[in-house]
């Protein structure tokens, strides 16, 4: 492997922090250059570009019209639910996108109202998103499928003017109704929004009201083409809701002209992507993965993105993503951690993947929670590919960490999450907030100011956005997670500060215990949690989920992982409980829901998530601690 480029990169970054970054503003066209590229005086933590002005719809779409890639693919749509392939050229994007821009407008929405999407992985959704921020509106995406309740929060806060949805969305053996949902959202929502545009699939036709609701696709075709309005590059793109820990959700803000630049920088540089390849993000554009990089990375390098209708195993099988990727030629592959478990259950020896040519492909690269050292190991001699974890937040918008295949791939250690992306400056505070030595457990945090593309605020909240992120460690960005950055500069996330538990006395990670019950041949997955003991404070709980075809006693194998945990971390991890389960409940992004497993095991009520999914499985663990569901 050739030396990689990354360390003098990184230490240019350092030498000159502002200045670095001008070779990717002049990546961007701009209506307006910046007058500056970083105004250290204006908002909770300075601008990033201030006085520049640009349409991302417009360099995402008419400047690659404009420079002759007009009729290169711009998005492909695979929707295993429909058996259904897509095409859209960048010529073919363009003009939709003009003229549902020319719908929204006809109904009133104008630069900076807000526009919410509730819809399922179909173009029109990339289409929606691209239309809000061709006419300078700012879109908010709600996961499709998520409860009424939900949805009307976020209907409150950002009071859209418009909601954009579909009649349905497909899950396997499942067509779930979306318009009900909305009806009722917007019922009991104190805000209402003046008009809905409804995309109607073949699968489940939805009524619509008079008055409010509009078809989508006669909105469309009788709507004049929109042309681009150019915004400031502080201006808010989308606002994009997590959950907060006071039930009210809290809307990231992303900016404009800052998110431009990241992203276009990282297409190249981290993931190695130049115009024409293919490049697959198998998320969804609910949550922020999908925005950056379904949507707008993509389309802003030129590239051909890939948009999947499906799930990784039983749509049909666990060869789906080899399928996909052999199918279009996709070069990088960005998924969850996750997904490639579900795959190792149910085809252990990936036997589906000799049934496809992925000649052309070239790298994966992992995110959304840690990808367990088994598991990279794994996937990395199945595929004879790079695996590249990489660690990065909906508040940041892009990587924090990652290996850069731009740069040329340094070594990559499996369970580590790469090293620190130019424009973050990444240390381990102890609680006082006192860096820490190399090497030592602690709160990983980003030294202040953030770079371009990064969360500038909170929507209609700064002082919430001080108290999340800035008041804990002044100088720095409170990432929320827990992990070390070893001496090469590789920075391990071992899970969320709330997953450091204390036994007898000891600080000790859950995810080192988690990477250990892994490790053992009969686990596909597991999540380990600290519930309450009345002698220690915590006692850690492993839940595993086993292989497809390991017919073991549960009894013996409980046995046998106590036994790794005490022999590859000690008696000091005071493990002395682990329990079989058939799946693990997680967020539709595939994050397992660690803190409802707590306050199960605790017995305590958990707050019921948004999806159906996620309450059954929260309902098959109250049974397994003895709970009535």
């Amino acid at each position: 492997m050739a030396e990689s480029r990354y360390p003098s990169a990184y230490a240019a970054w350092q030498a000159d922090p502002i200045g670095w970054w001008q070779p990717a503003v002049d990546a961007i066209a701009w209506t307006r250059k910046p007058d500056a590229i970083f105004d250290a005086s204006a908002g909770i933590f300075g601008h990033w570009f201030p006085g520049g002005e640009l349409n991302i719809a417009h360099n995402c779409l008419d400047r690659h019209v404009e420079s002759g890639r007009g009729e290169q693919a711009a998005l492909v749509w695979d929707s295993a639910m429909t058996g259904q392939i897509v095409t859209h050229s960048y010529r073919e994007l363009r003009d939709r996108t003009a003229r549902v821009a020319g719908a929204l407008a006809a109904l009133g929405v104008a630069r900076g109202d807000r526009v919410v999407i509730y819809m399922p992985m179909i173009p029109e959704a990339v289409i929606a998103m691209l239309a809000c921020a061709r006419l300078g509106a700012i879109h908010s995406v709600v996961f499709g499928g998520f409860a009424a309740a939900e949805l009307a929060k976020r209907i409150e806060d950002a009071e859209p003017k418009a909601i954009i949805s579909a009649s349905c969305g497909l899950e396997p053996g499942r067509v779930v109704a979306y318009k009900p949902l909305l009806d009722a959202a917007i019922e009991i929502s104190a805000h209402k929004p003046s008009a809905c545009l409804i995309f109607q699939r073949p699968e489940l036709t939805a009524p619509l009201l008079d008055g409010r609701d509009h078809d989508f696709t006669a909105a469309e075709a009788a709507a004049a083409p929109h042309a681009p309005v150019a915004v400031a590059a502080t201006d808010p793109l989308y606002i994009l809701y997590t959950s907060g820990t006071t039930g009210k959700p809290k809307g990231i803000v992303r900016d404009a002209g800052g998110y431009a630049v990241a992203l276009r920088w990282s297409m190249n540089h981290i993931y190695g992507i130049d115009p024409g390849d293919v490049y697959w993000c198998a998320s969804d554009v609910g949550w922020v993965v999908g925005h950056s990089y379904i949507v707008y990375g993509p389309l802003l390098a030129g590239a051909t993105s890939v948009m999947y209708e499906g799930k990784p195993v039983g749509t049909p099988d666990a060869g789906a993503f080899w399928r996909v990727i052999a199918q279009h030629g996709v070069k990088v592959l960005f998924t969850a951690p996750t997904a490639l478990r579900a795959i190792k259950q149910q085809d252990p020896e990936a036997a589906q993947l000799q049934h496809h040519d992925i000649a052309k492909f070239e790298a994966l690269f992992l995110a959304g929670e840690r990808c367990d050292p088994p598991t990279a190991i794994w996937i990395a001699e199945k595929l004879q590919r790079p695996v590249v974890d990489h660690w990065w937040q909906t508040e940041t918008g892009w990587p924090i960490t990652a290996g850069f295949r731009g740069y040329g791939l340094f070594p990559h250690k499996p369970g580590a999450g790469g090293r620190a992306c130019p424009g973050y400056d990444v240390v381990a505070l102890d609680d006082a907030g006192q860096p820490l030595p190399r090497g030592t457990v602690g709160n990983l945090a980003v030294r202040m100011p953030l770079p371009p593309g990064c969360a500038p605020t909170l929507w209609h909240d700064e002082a919430g956005f001080r108290r999340a992120y800035l008041d804990d460690f002044p100088g720095w960005y409170r990432t929320g997670d827990a992990g070390e950055v070893d001496v090469d500069g590789d920075v391990w996330v071992m899970g969320r500060t709330d997953d450091i538990i204390n036994v007898a006395g000891h600080r000790l990670s859950t995810g080192a215990m988690e990477e250990v019950l892994a490790s053992h041949p009969d686990v596909a997955e597991c999540a380990v949690v600290g519930a309450a003991d009345a002698l220690k404070g915590q006692a850690p709980l492993g839940l595993v989920v086993l292989k497809a075809g390991a017919n073991r006693e549960h009894a013996a194998l409980c046995r046998e992982l106590v036994a790794l945990v005490r022999d590859r971390i000690g008696p000091v991890a005071a493990f002395k409980d682990a329990r079989v389960v058939a799946r693990l409940p997680k967020t539709r992004s595939g994050k397992i829901l660690r803190a409802s497993i707590r306050r199960i095991a605790d017995g305590q009520d958990a707050a019921p998530p948004p999806t159906i999914d996620d309450v059954t499985i929260l309902d098959d663990l109250k049974v397994l601690f003895g709970a009535k569901p």
